[in-house]
């Protein structure tokens, strides 16, 4: 066991892997074993330092929990994705993934895509759509829509016609609603695992609509 550093990043990083793995904060007799310090004192020191940085934060019960900034990345440079160029190795700003996606989360819901006809707009099959729910839209925007009883992902178009979905997919017809169209929300974001998004780009499959 040894005396806690100043910086607080490596400490803060064993505490975001176990809470991933757990996800409950330990206590801080569990603190001081993760963190490998001798003595609560020290360990206790760390975790007010934590607090005071916005990293952690007391439940009502006086429980330890993840605070504001708990869940934020370090966002270390920008990276090109043409010819190689030098890294800069300094840390220009944090970013809460969680914030940047999610607006309203009372008003926000996660859908898993099924099927190629968005492929077009880089929205492939497992992908993780964020839907803001809302029952109005512009064309243009893609939707998550109930049309003549089914829900489907598409952009939002109008013609003369009136209202109707298209695809992001040349080999899918756009869907001109019978009895109905119904926006349930409108797509505020999108992510996957990389392993996985390069297997659906790669891989032809069938699809719903």
């Amino acid at each position: 066991m040894v005396r806690p550093r100043t910086n607080l990043a490596q400490y803060l990083g064993a505490l975001q892997d176990y809470f991933a793995e757990h996800q409950v904060v330990p206590s801080i007799t569990e603190l001081s074993a993760l963190w490998q310090i001798a003595g609560r004192s020290w360990t206790h020191r760390l975790v007010q330092r934590m607090k005071e940085a916005g990293y952690l934060e007391e439940s009502p019960g006086r429980r330890l929990r993840p605070g504001p900034r708990f869940f934020e990345r370090t966002v270390a440079d920008t990276v090109r994705a043409g010819l190689p160029e030098a890294a800069n190795e300094a840390p220009v700003q944090t970013l809460s993934i969680d914030r940047f996606l999610i607006a309203r989360p009372s008003e926000t819901e996660l859908f898993q895509v099924r099927g190629d006809s968005m492929r077009d707009a880089q929205i492939a099959e497992g992908d993780y759509v964020i839907i803001e729910r809302r029952s109005f839209a512009n064309p243009g925007e893609i939707v998550l829509a109930r049309v003549d009883g089914e829900f489907t992902l598409k952009f939002l178009a109008r013609d003369k016609e009136g209202f109707y979905l298209e695809a992001a997919n040349e080999a899918y017809a756009p869907i001109r609603p019978v009895h109905g169209l119904a926006i349930h929300g409108v797509m505020v974001g999108l992510f996957r695992r990389a392993a996985s998004a390069r297997r659906a780009f790669a891989e032809p499959h069938a699809s719903n609509r």
